[in-house]
């Protein structure tokens, strides 16, 4: 099964959703839809009671639910119930939300969406851009996000090519490359900016994007030129990588007398940006 994971946006709210090539639709987080049409604070509760009651009733829809692994708010990969499209148009029925209808025709227009970018690769890219417009974000930091994704990409597929695998050994890859470059490891790094659920890259500003950016490409480059054999190899060529960026942190900190890394997050940013526009 070749999937390419990805954030959808649902009235400024982010579902996890999975595209399978293969079979061609879309795998989405249950719990993700349930917070989004709940506003429930405990969404994995009412999806075990749900469960529960959908088997009191006899009904075998979550006896079909499966499962996959999606990255957490830890950056980290964990199997989570998921639903194709079908099923959660039938899981929705369960669930009294005024929201359910319009989440319907999201679910639709996602399906249609995704057939129109196989055809035309670039609406992939102008379809994240409008996204996070949407959220509020200026249009500067959506180019180097968008340029982020890119890197971000290049890096996974060199560590597949190494044989190296999602969740645990990309996660401590990764968690290795922001410690030598920004001094934390990513759980410390969303500390830092308070985050919880939130991606800690959509929290960056400007510059720590070019530095993380920075650190992924040198390790993608400095992977393909040693070409460890091994996991402990590509270990030692992520702190290779971000290591270069470390120097360029330090030296720019060294100049300006202000710490690149900082607590500043994006709903901070964008909260002041909406008092402003209301003034």
């Amino acid at each position: 099964m070749k999937q390419h994971d990805t954030i959808k946006i649902f009235e400024d709210k982010k579902v996890r959703s999975l595209w399978d090539n293969e079979q061609e639709k879309w795998y989405i987080s249950i719990i993700d839809v349930i917070e989004v049409l709940t506003n429930s604070d405990r969404p994995r509760k009412y999806w075990s009671d749900l469960k529960a009651k959908l088997k009191e009733e006899g009904s075998q829809l979550s006896e079909k639910i499966g499962q996959l692994k999606m990255q957490s708010a830890d950056g980290k990969f964990y199997k989570t119930d998921v639903a194709d499209t079908e099923q959660l148009f039938r899981l929705i029925q369960s669930i009294p939300s005024p929201k359910a209808e319009p989440f319907k025709l999201w679910l639709a227009q996602l399906a249609s969406d995704r057939l129109d970018e196989m055809q035309d690769p670039e609406l992939t890219i102008d379809r994240a851009l409008e996204q996070y417009l949407q959220l509020g974000y200026s249009e500067s930091w959506i180019n180097q996000r968008l340029k982020s994704i890119e890197i971000r990409k290049e890096l996974t597929d060199e560590w597949e090519s190494r044989g190296l695998t999602k969740g645990v050994q990309f996660a401590t890859l990764t968690d290795i490359i922001t410690k030598a470059w920004a001094g934390k490891t990513t759980k410390e790094y969303k500390t830092l900016k308070e985050l919880k659920k939130e991606n800690l890259r959509d929290n960056m500003t400007n510059t720590e994007l070019i530095l993380n950016m920075l650190a992924e490409a040198s390790t993608k480059d400095i992977s393909q030129a040693v070409n460890p054999e091994s996991y402990e190899g590509s270990k030692k060529v992520a702190q290779q990588g971000g290591d270069v960026a470390k120097v360029a942190r330090l030296a720019l900190e060294e100049k300006t007398g202000k710490k690149v890394v900082t607590s500043i997050n994006a709903k901070a940013v964008l909260n002041v940006k909406k008092l402003n526009s209301k003034k």
